[in-house]
């Protein structure tokens, strides 16, 4: 099987530039026999530089490129000729990645906003000449600071996808199918579980020209926030959803165990994600007559608007859309 292009998390090691060193010069003319001091100073090193590039949507572009070392900074010369700067190596990564610290796992700095810079790791600064040091009392003086050194480390690299809406479900629970029925996307579909190894994205339109973007999250099943299934490699995507849309399959045996398992994997993972305003629906309901559809409605939690719809049928979508661009509207006011 080929192997997937998105690539959302990363392993690098990252080394700045080291300063040049200042000159240590004296100044030496015909007819000038005391020219005194004219080192110049060193320059800077390169930055390591991240910066959110809206035309990336993965970090397969650094999956091999694992060592990344910017450029020394010259050292300065006489006449107080100043060295040349490092050049800056600029990573571009997808908006929404986040840089942790491999060793500590410390959040360093998250790129939430197109064209955003961050400077991962500066550059050493390029050391003084002598011609900083003259004095009164030492007006020749014959020393010159050295460059300071660059910084290194290995970092981590992840991609937290921002959308609007994300979908939250177990495997076969019809998320990719709502989304290829309300979007122009076209994820994998087929009637197995884990059919969605990788988010989704697609943008659904509303009225009047307006839109909101969806993600569909592969399958949370019991236990993912140990790392069962695959649920833990994307748990993290839904940290960056405005509205989270828990989707239950009509066929389910217990719709309100179902819901809580979905809802404890969230808690367990991160209980931040609680907060965030849900939406329940119930999806293949074109399998449920009204009578069905009555005898469900008392299993369903009251604290959650929720809605039945299907993807085949098209029952209810127009309203789903509405209600989540409701959900949405009212979750910024």
């Amino acid at each position: 099987m080929a192997e997937s292009n998105f690539i959302d998390y990363v392993k690098v090691y990252c080394r700045s530039g080291n300063g040049g060193a200042g000159s240590m010069h004296l100044r030496r003319e015909k007819y000038v026999p005391k020219g005194g001091p004219d080192g110049g100073d060193g320059g800077r090193g390169g930055h390591i530089i991240l910066r959110a590039n809206p035309q990336f949507w993965t970090l397969i572009h650094l999956k091999y490129r694992k060592h990344i070392m910017a450029e020394n900074g010259e050292g300065g010369s006489g006449a107080l000729c100043k060295g040349k700067n490092g050049e800056d190596i600029i990573l571009d990564v997808p908006v929404g990645t986040v840089a942790k610290d491999a060793e500590t796992g410390e959040i360093l700095m998250e790129l939430v906003e197109a064209g955003e810079e961050k400077i991962l790791l500066p550059g050493g600064r390029g050391g003084l000449g002598n011609n900083n040091f003259k004095s009164a009392t030492n007006q020749t003086p014959r020393y010159a600071q050295p460059g300071e050194p660059g910084q290194e480390g290995w970092f981590i690299l992840e991609l937290k996808l921002l959308a609007d809406v994300g979908l939250v479900g177990f495997p076969n629970a019809g998320k990719s199918t709502l989304l290829a029925s309300i979007t122009a996307a076209k994820p994998k579909i087929a009637n197995y579980a884990f059919t969605t190894l990788e988010p989704n994205l697609g943008i659904v339109r509303y009225y009047d020209d307006q839109s909101f973007v969806m993600a569909d999250i592969p399958g949370i099943i019991e236990g993912a926030h140990e790392g069962k299934g695959i649920g833990l490699r994307f748990l993290r995507h839904i940290e960056r959803n405005s509205i989270l849309l828990f989707l239950i399959p009509a066929d389910t045996d217990d719709f309100a165990k179902a819901y809580d398992i979905l809802l404890g994997e969230l808690r367990m993972y991160n209980p931040e994600l609680l907060v965030k305003t849900r939406v329940l629906a119930i999806s293949k309901s074109d399998m449920l007559d009204e009578q069905m559809k009555r005898e469900i409605e008392p299993m369903l939690p009251t604290d959650v608007p929720h809605l039945f719809f299907s993807s085949v049928s098209g029952e209810n979508l127009t309203q789903l859309k509405t209600m989540l661009w409701d959900a949405l509207h009212t979750d910024a006011e």
